[in-house]
């Protein structure tokens, strides 16, 4: 079982991260009654709510059978271009590729392909992503989670108004949809109106390590509680 440290240090500011587990979130569930239901005693004002992205995209029914999956013929060969790396199989699915192609258009993900790949040999890698649109970069191939062995997962759709209201039916308290992965990646993806810019940073650096786990943990809510300063 992996052991994470439950206080982080973030630019002088310390922070206890409170790892929240639930049952399994499908399709039609309701954010708030579950944060209410499995972390009440935790829900105060100054903590920041995080919601693992893949959890958000289970409940708004953007988990897809690789059964019902028919791969085009542009995805079937776009696949392979895709590079590997140490965090998932991304796109390198012509299972995936094809989900891209409907949620970003075939032209968009041919261009991004086109333009992103003579530049990746050149040792410039993202621009497949940035072309390609967020909506791209957040789609995990089946069998990234043992969650989701046959299943490709969408990114969360609306995440910045899906936050938004989550965090109205809390009343106020700041909500953000992470996408977080075990080798350094963070990202806010969709956050509350109440989150800066800065907060995104913080909460980014603060989930770094990824202390939700990529494997079966059932923890895809973290409260995050700022602590008092030392003197």
């Amino acid at each position: 079982m992996r052991q994470q440290k439950s206080i982080v240090e973030v630019d002088g500011a310390q922070y206890r991260r409170h790892l929240v587990k639930t049952h399994f979130v499908r399709a039609g569930e309701d954010w708030a009654e579950i944060i209410r239901r499995y972390g009440r005693e935790l829900l105060k004002e100054g903590i920041i709510i995080a919601i693992s992205e893949s959890a958000v995209a289970s409940s708004q029914g953007r988990v897809i059978p690789i059964s019902e999956i028919k791969p085009s013929l542009l995805a079937r060969l776009l696949w392979r271009f895709v590079r590997k790396v140490p965090y998932g199989i991304g796109l390198r699915s012509p299972y995936s590729m094809e989900m891209a192609i409907r949620e970003c258009g075939a032209l968009r993900v041919l261009i991004a392909a086109i333009i992103g790949g003579p530049l990746r040999l050149l040792g410039i890698r993202g621009v497949f992503y940035r072309i390609a649109g967020k909506q791209a970069a957040m789609i995990d191939a089946a069998g990234t989670s043992p969650l989701y062995p046959e299943e490709v997962v969408l990114g969360p759709k609306e995440p910045d108004e899906t936050a938004e209201r989550i965090s109205v039916a809390l009343n106020g308290l700041p909500v953000a949809i992470v996408d977080v992965n075990d080798v350094g990646g963070s990202w806010v993806v969709g956050a509350s109106s109440n989150i800066t810019s800065a907060l995104r940073r913080t909460i980014e650096a603060v989930l770094r390590d990824n202390p939700q786990g990529q494997s079966d943990e059932l923890t895809p809510i973290v409260i995050i509680e700022p602590l008092p300063k030392q003197d």
